[in-house]
């Protein structure tokens, strides 16, 4: 007699696909959408600080945004999550009118931060905090020409009808050193925010099996 195989028990979870399904994808655009409404606040933040606001505006975002990510990241668990995001606010931010770096910066930095949370296969909140922090770095595209293509900001400044009054205080902060505050100011509000983001999201962080 041939012998029937063991019925699969009732009530079993099947496995978790790696790949990025249609929810998946609709869950991404939604955490994007509410990360996008998290950077105008930011935006508004630092237009309203003087003279250097602009070039704090990737740390103001990095300090606020911290819960989006990681609700993300809890709900998603999937490589190409972190990638998808800061891809599709690059996109925003190029056809807004930003140069084409910032779009360069949302792909390679949301990739790498998306490696390193891989890394602990999106459960483990060192390697998430540290993806987040890479992940931060992407929202440098639209001020790195304010260091390395000045003329050509400059330019695009002027084409957009602002006078030199505007472009001098813009460029008045500018400098080698304040390149350096700019990054570390990056570093320390996405350490902050991300382990803010991680405290208040604990129940999820724990419904996911992230330790």
């Amino acid at each position: 007699m041939t012998q029937q195989p063991a019925a699969q028990p009732t009530g079993t979870p099947a496995a978790k696909s790696s790949r990025l399904a249609i929810p998946d994808l609709i869950s991404i655009g939604i955490f994007t959408a509410l990360y996008f409404v998290c950077v105008c606040v930011a935006t508004l933040i630092s237009a309203l600080v003087a003279g250097a606001g602009t070039i704090f505006l990737p740390a103001v975002a990095a300090l606020i945004c911290g819960p989006v990510f990681m609700l993300s990241v809890a709900r998603v668990g999937k490589f190409g999550g972190i990638t998808v995001m800061g891809v599709v606010i690059g996109l925003f931010l190029f056809v807004s009118g930003h140069f084409a770096l910032s779009f360069v910066a949302s792909i390679v930095f949301p990739l790498a931060g998306d490696l390193i949370a891989r890394i602990g296969n999106y459960k483990n909140r060192i390697t998430i905090l540290i993806g987040y922090v890479v992940f931060c770095y992407g929202l440098t595209g639209p001020i790195l020409p304010l260091w390395f293509m000045k003329d050509a900001y400059v330019a695009s400044l002027q084409a957009r009808g602002k006078d030199s009054a505007y472009i001098d205080n813009l460029f008045s902060q500018i400098s080698v050193g304040s390149f350096f505050v700019a990054m570390a100011a990056i570093l320390v509000c996405g350490l902050i925010g991300g382990w803010f983001g991680q405290r208040i999201l604990k129940k999820h962080f724990v419904k996911a099996g992230i330790a």
